[in-house]
């Protein structure tokens, strides 16, 4: 296995984390906030599996890694969403609260 590889599945570790803290919260309080940061933590969550897909080499016609291919602009835009999309549900909460 690739270093690249490792680095990914040690990525995916916090991911998950903030994914399932964000499940948590979305089912406790089901408020706007709380989706948006479970929208966010799940394309971050989707950024570490293309990564990891990139590496392994799973779903090759996506062209990971590749410019201009599907697989790049999923990634690309799962990380804009998710680093946009989760601060601000972040932020929303903690100013709601």
């Amino acid at each position: 296995m690739s270093f690249t590889a490792i680095k990914a599945m040690v990525a995916a570790v916090p991911a998950l984390l903030v994914f399932a803290g964000s499940a948590v919260l979305f089912s406790k309080t089901r408020a706007a906030p709380a989706l948006l940061q479970l929208l966010g933590a799940g394309c971050l969550l989707v950024v570490v599996l293309a990564h990891i897909s990139e590496t392994l080499d799973l779903i090759p016609w996506m062209g990971w890694g590749l410019p201009d291919s599907v697989g790049h602009y999923l990634d690309l835009a799962s990380a804009a969403l998710g680093l946009t999309l989760f601060p601000v549900g972040l932020l929303w909460h903690s100013l709601r609260t």
